[in-house]
């Protein structure tokens, strides 16, 4: 078998210099690694010697799973991992205890891929999970006390638990486009109205006689149009109720009194 077949997109490796020159000081003091875009498919270990960071940015790269060793880095505050092909979590994620912002959007993770130990995460205020293949929400997600923002939209969940619903400090919570029987939409109605997308103006000399024709004939349906007068519309007539709403004006007056 040829070297490395089988064993997936080996993606960009990211060096010690590359990883220290991707280091941002932000305005509030953090220090952030910014690996986003890199085409990276395995978590780099020569971040380990950049663990004490508080904030990491992966998105946009080809991961499949974050390691174990993501336990190293306990000063960690915001991590991105959005827009990869992560599968599952390791349970090594709920020792980040700082955390309090985690971005899984656009991933593949599956119920079975979200690891108990998720719920440790007790300063969690932001988790986005959405555009993801859950079908379910573990229940012990309502022990995040402290979260503010939750996305789980773009799934397959068809109930959100009550323990979820009832986070006690929860803001926003985003369950757009997910199966969920009492959300579900109401099919938009047909418009059968003819909406015009493109308008061409042109000189009526550059026409040709068909084109002209058609445009003079659709000008005087146009003009037919709006020399029509619209009928009144029919006031409703409720004989036995005297109401502002009705057409007994004449009693309005007296029944104001009343």
């Amino acid at each position: 078998m040829p070297k490395g077949k089988g064993k997936g997109p080996q993606g960009k490796r990211i060096s010690l210099k590359v990883a220290k020159n991707s280091m941002r000081v932000l305005f509030n003091g953090r220090r952030r690694l910014e690996l986003s875009k890199m085409g990276i498919a395995v978590f780099p270990k020569v971040l380990l010697q950049l663990a004490d960071v508080e904030e990491i940015d992966l998105s946009r790269n080809m991961l499949r799973k974050i390691p174990n060793i993501i336990e190293k880095f306990q000063n960690l505050i915001w991590l991105d991992l959005h827009s990869n092909q992560i599968d599952e979590l390791p349970r090594e994620i709920g020792t980040l205890r700082n955390l309090t912002f985690l971005n899984l959007c656009n991933n593949k993770l599956t119920t079975k891929g979200l690891p108990e130990e998720l719920t440790h995460l007790r300063n969690l205020r932001t988790l986005n999970l959405g555009l993801n293949c859950l079908e379910s929400i573990p229940t012990t997600l309502g022990a995040l006390k402290e979260l503010i923002e939750l996305g789980l939209f773009d799934n397959s969940l068809t109930i959100i638990p009550k323990s979820v619903k009832k986070l006690p400090k929860i803001e926003r919570m985003n369950i757009k486009r997910n199966p969920l029987p009492e959300f579900a939409e109401e099919e938009e109605p047909i418009d059968t109205i003819k909406r015009l997308e493109s308008l061409y103006l042109v000189e009526k000399k550059d026409l040709c006689e068909s084109c002209l024709l058609t445009c003079q004939g659709e000008r005087d349906e146009l003009h037919k149009l709006e020399n029509m007068t619209p009928a009144p519309p029919e006031k409703p007539n409720f004989t036995s109720l005297t109401t502002p709403n009705s057409t007994a004006i004449e009693n309005q007056e007296e029944w104001r009194i009343k």
